[in-house]
């Protein structure tokens, strides 16, 4: 029986190392996400359009939520606690609204995704149970249809631009390589979450909390010189950050990303997406016997 063990054991191993390698290879995850095309367009649009279903304005709420929003936010920061973006050419409450505008379009893309992921394979049994289904795209139908409502919030910001900056800047050109960092940070939590919600149903109640508290300590209201040296570190851990600051400096500034910052967030959050798409595909096995 031990000898039996000694043999097997190994065996096991490099069948476990052999999956791992399967799934850690970015080349095939991502032959199998474009393999799976058609039916991540098909949940991407069935997600935007329920949203609104059976309302009067349809897809219009994705212009009006924002910009209510957006007028709510600046009211009470630069109205009530008289805030200014420093930097600005006036630093008028039309600019401050601007610069508060662009944080929340990358912070709303965060929030949905990750909010939304551990609920994801719970409140869709039947993919699980019956039928042979790529639960790995549910994450990316989600984020696909937060990509989209941000799409409209961005429209707004480029239409404040022009009326109110006087003008769009050329940098603008690069916003989608901005985007890249974000897309990658929110599957790989994402796929995480997900998965987790699985086995721990409280997960989303905690990341109610947590998200609650990255909208604080994200710097979307407030610039980071307003923060002090010795709490300044604790924003900088904030991997929104990064983002939210290259967002603004090529869509409302004018000036080119840091490209060393950028490398270094592109390749951290790339690698967080892949442990977390390898996470997922590990542990989708035992979701039948846990939903």
């Amino acid at each position: 029986m031990l000898a039996e063990q000694n043999i097997t054991s190994p065996q096991l191993i490099s069948a476990h190392r052999d999956s791992v390698r399967q799934y850690a290879n970015p080349v095939k995850m991502a032959q199998n996400l474009w393999r799976q095309r058609e039916l991540i367009s098909q949940f991407t649009r069935r997600e935007v359009l329920q949203r609104y279903r059976g309302s009067y304005l349809g897809l219009l709420w994705s212009f009006a939520t924002p910009l209510a929003l957006l007028l709510v936010y600046t009211f009470v920061f630069s109205v009530i606690f008289k805030a200014r973006w420093p930097g600005m050419d006036t630093g008028s409450h039309a600019e401050f609204a601007v610069a508060l505008f662009a944080g929340l379009i990358v912070f709303n893309v965060f929030s949905e995704t990750v909010q939304t992921a551990p609920r994801l394979i719970v409140s869709n049994p039947n993919y699980v149970k019956k039928v042979v289904f790529p639960l790995e795209i549910l994450v990316v139908s989600t984020l696909g249809a937060a990509l989209i409502h941000s799409l409209f919030s961005l429209v707004i910001l480029l239409v404040s631009e022009a009326l109110i900056l006087g003008g769009i800047p050329w940098t603008i050109i690069f916003l989608p390589l901005v985007y890249a960092p974000l897309l990658l940070l929110c599957l790989g939590l994402g796929w995480f979450f997900a998965s987790l919600g699985v086995f721990i149903r409280d997960i989303h109640h905690l990341l109610g909390v947590v998200v609650q508290m990255l909208f604080f300590l994200t710097p979307i209201f407030y610039p980071l010189d307003a923060i002090p040296w010795p709490y300044r570190y604790l924003i900088y851990l904030n991997p929104l950050t990064f983002i939210v600051n290259h967002f603004r400096r090529v869509a409302l500034f004018g000036q080119l990303p840091d490209w060393s910052e950028f490398l270094v967030m592109l390749l951290l959050t790339a690698g967080l997406c892949m442990v977390g798409y390898i996470w997922f595909m590990k542990s989708k096995k035992t979701f039948a016997d846990v939903v």
